[in-house]
């Protein structure tokens, strides 16, 4: 599953906003009266440029939304705000107004309602106070059309807790990011280097329009990082000191109480760590409600290591004596090597497989530069090349990415993928060039300049491409036949299997249709068929064995 894990995430924090009462949000809000909220005016250049004093806002010619902000933080927050709102109130529509597709039944969301407001009542106790200010800030531009959802501020400060309240309610980590970093004399010039895909899928909607952020706060570390209209928190970025950051989900236990949101665990390091030991320091310092590994990549250290992080442990994973380092969404610390939960999900789930996968395409190279990595992130196959088809969670390019990026910390330097996925170019930025410019230079103009940009996946051009893109239609419209028992065509039904012909989903979906419509013949085949591919995870396959049980 690709959709609904992530989407149900966003829509269970929507409704527990319905519950938040005006005095409530009022006593959680921030104190900004010791902050000089003086920001300057937008002007707008034309459709794609915005500039606010020395602030800016622009699209490049790859489709990437560029974002320069400084302040204290009511100021980043308020001028971020102003700059975005466009982003923000979209953002803020799409995801409201798919509620009612997600969760139909009204009751359902009345016992969701009342139950999350007492979930997530306590987690504006463990969120900084500056990061409260700038929500705080740059939800004063939003959308005013959801009053009777909750007040502005409430809205964005419990969104921030989407990826973990998906984890909290039914450990909905449905899809896997997978990140790696090689070094030493695994690299063409033994400076680190590190890739990642961010695999969080919430609709095609909802990836269109990314923002590259960069931002320099009053306090703290200058730092960039790719995010989305109304985040303020990190999933991906570095900082001017060479500190990287990325976040991997990890098998969690259900908590009783939300706490801090794993993304402003990681803008926190972001903006005040330079090293992995004051990184460290920064997490564990942190109550979290949810299992996460936290990628960090350090250019003074001139290592990685994964911070392990949940509700009730905490571990460090470092390699010795080797030049690689891998993270799927399984623990490897020692702290973890006898928990039932992390050990499960290496054995039931895609994680291991991408690891393995990952560890493959890294040995194939002698050294690994840029273009090796952007390719291991591109990359659509199984082990030993294996053919599985497009769109499966066992591959590291899942065809589905929010992003791509790649950092090379002790040059400062950051590649990020533009749509489609982590297919299109890859843009390079130089965090020492755009920060010194921003003093020196202040021009509004993309901070790219394209020289080091890697090329677009020629595969977004091939046929292939665009018949995943008609099976993906397709997939959807037998789901949604399945649900309401419609009936399809045999040519809708043909079509889907020749789309991906490799790709076990597409069998099962037909297997279920033809299930459903009691052709227990054609259900069969299907099903069979779907037991010779590569299938994702250990409960696909035992569903697909239990419906040939009830067949036979």
């Amino acid at each position: 599953m690709k959709i609904s894990g992530k989407l149900l995430a966003f829509a269970l924090l929507i409704f527990l906003l319905n519950s938040c009462g005006v005095s409530k949000s009022i006593n959680n809000r921030p104190d900004v009266s010791g902050y000089n909220s003086s920001i300057p005016e937008k002007i707008k250049i034309n459709d794609s440029t915005f500039i606010a004093g020395n602030n800016f806002f622009l699209k490049n010619k790859q489709g990437l939304w560029e974002l320069y902000v400084e302040g204290n933080p009511l100021q980043i927050g308020e001028i971020t705000g102003s700059l975005t709102q466009k982003q923000l109130q979209s953002q803020e529509a799409y995801i409201f107004n798919m509620v009612e597709d997600i969760i139909p039944s009204k009751f359902q969301q009345f016992l969701l309602r009342k139950f999350l407001a007492w979930y997530n009542r306590k987690m504006y106790q463990h969120i900084p106070e500056e990061y409260k200010t700038e929500i705080y800030g740059l939800s004063q531009y939003s959308s005013s059309n959801f009053s009777e959802i909750g007040e502005p501020y409430l809205r964005i400060l419990y969104l921030h807790g989407a990826h973990d309240i998906g984890h909290a309610m039914q450990d909905l980590m449905l899809v896997g990011c997978s990140s790696f970093a090689v070094w030493g004399d695994k690299t063409v010039d033994n400076d680190l280097l590190i890739g990642r895909n961010f695999d969080f899928y919430a609709g095609d909607d909802f990836a269109k329009e990314k923002i590259i952020s960069f931002v320099n706060p009053s306090k703290g570390h200058k730092f960039m990082s790719v995010t989305w209209g109304g985040m303020i928190g990190v999933v991906s970025g570095m900082n001017e000191q060479g500190l990287t950051v990325t976040i991997n989900a990890g098998k969690s236990k259900i908590p009783l109480v939300a706490k801090t949101p794993i993304s402003i665990v990681t803008r926190e390091i972001l903006q005040y760590a330079s090293t992995v030991d004051e990184a460290i320091a920064i997490a564990k310092n942190r109550e979290v409600f949810v299992s996460e590994a936290i990628f960090i990549g350090s250019a003074k250290d001139k290592k990685a290591i994964v911070i392990e992080v949940s509700p009730d442990n905490f571990g460090v994973y470092e390699v010795e004596n080797t030049n690689k380092l891998i993270c799927s969404n399984h623990f490897q610390s020692e702290e973890y090597q006898n928990d039932e939960r992390n050990i499960k999900w290496i054995e039931e789930s895609h994680s291991m497989y991408r690891f393995e996968r990952m560890q493959e395409l890294i040995s194939e190279k002698e050294k690994i530069d840029v273009k090796d990595a952007v390719s291991i992130l591109r990359n659509k196959k199984g082990l030993g090349n294996k053919e599985i088809g497009f769109g499966n969670e066992k591959a590291l390019n899942q065809l589905l990415a929010h992003h791509g990026i790649v950092f090379k910390p002790e040059s400062k330097k950051v590649w990020v993928s533009s749509n489609p996925y982590q297919l299109g170019e890859f843009v390079e930025y130089d965090l020492d060039e755009i920060f010194m410019n921003r003093e020196d230079n202040p021009a509004i103009t993309s901070v790219s300049n394209g020289n080091g940009n890697i090329p677009e996946d020629k595969f977004i051009h091939s046929k292939e491409f665009k018949d995943y893109q008609e099976y993906r239609v397709l997939e959807r419209k037998l789901e949604k036949a399945i649900s309401k028992k419609d009936t399809l065509s045999q040519e809708t039904i043909l079509a889907l299997q020749q789309k991906n012909p490799e790709y076990w989903k597409a069998y099962y979906l037909i297997g279920k249709y033809y299930f459903g419509k009691k052709y227990d013949a054609a259900a069969k085949l299907a099903f069979e068929k779907a037991l010779t591919k590569e299938i994702t995870t250990v409960t696909d396959r035992q569903a697909i064995k239990k419906y040939l049980r009830k067949l036979n």
